[in-house]
């Protein structure tokens, strides 16, 4: 099960958890996990089975877990797997920036929440829920008072800044919204001296094609585990 992780972001979650977003995390030296509402991230120092084990007797039995590693392991048998979900890693190590228009583009606040998750349901971009916000950097596009796209940022592992929940409402897709909105993410993030990285199933060709025209470059395949106690 041991797994050897050189790279900052073959273990995003855990790197996240101890640097950009320890001010959201809960757990010990070994195991690390957000808040159920802000993420359902958990992750390891090292992932062995004395550390799923442990988490296991942490967490309330309700708690759903996301656990991500850059290989595939065999979860112990007292976790009940959800889904598992093969995903791509890719980074953006341009340094150049881009101009593009931004007046439409909007930060979005605590009041925006309710359309944010009735957005996220409708598209399913990935875990999002009342405190998901709290990560910051969440900006969207209106059209009247709906919302109709947005993205954010995510897992802050030191230097490095995953651009998140990118999603555009049914019916307003093929504007450019997506791109626009990762743009300005990219942006922000390479003005702040981090570079962004994302994450994406890896069966999803036509966003990848899109994350290519931005600069981002798949780094390795990763596995997303979706898991319950058993």
């Amino acid at each position: 099960m041991f797994v050897i992780m050189a790279h900052v972001l073959d273990n995003p979650a855990w790197n996240a958890l101890i640097s950009g977003n320890s001010s959201l995390s809960f757990g010990n030296d070994d195991i690390k996990y957000f808040d159920n509402e802000v993420s359902p991230f958990a992750a390891f120092s090292s992932n062995t089975a004395e550390n799923f084990a442990l988490l296991y007797e942490m967490l309330p039995q309700n708690r759903p877990v996301l656990f991500v590693a850059p290989a595939q392991v065999e979860i112990p048998a007292f976790w009940n797997i959800l889904r598992a979900i093969h995903g791509v890693q890719m980074v953006c190590a341009e340094n150049d920036l881009r101009e593009e228009p931004t007046n439409d583009i909007m930060p979005l606040t605590s009041e925006h929440v309710p359309q944010m998750i009735e957005l996220t349901q409708l598209t399913n971009p990935g875990p999002f829920a009342s405190k998901t916000i709290d990560f910051g950097h969440y900006e969207g596009i209106f059209e009247g008072d709906q919302l109709v796209a947005m993205a954010g940022q995510r897992l802050h592992a030191f230097n490095y800044a995953e651009v998140s929940a990118v999603c555009t409402r049914p019916g307003h897709t093929g504007k450019g919204y997506a791109r626009k909105l990762i743009l300005n993410q990219v942006n922000r993030i390479k003005s702040a001296g981090d570079i962004p990285y994302l994450h994406s199933r890896a069966d999803n060709e036509r966003a990848i094609k899109v994350y290519e025209s931005l600069g981002f470059k798949t780094r390795i395949d990763v596995w997303f585990y979706f898991m319950m106690k058993g």
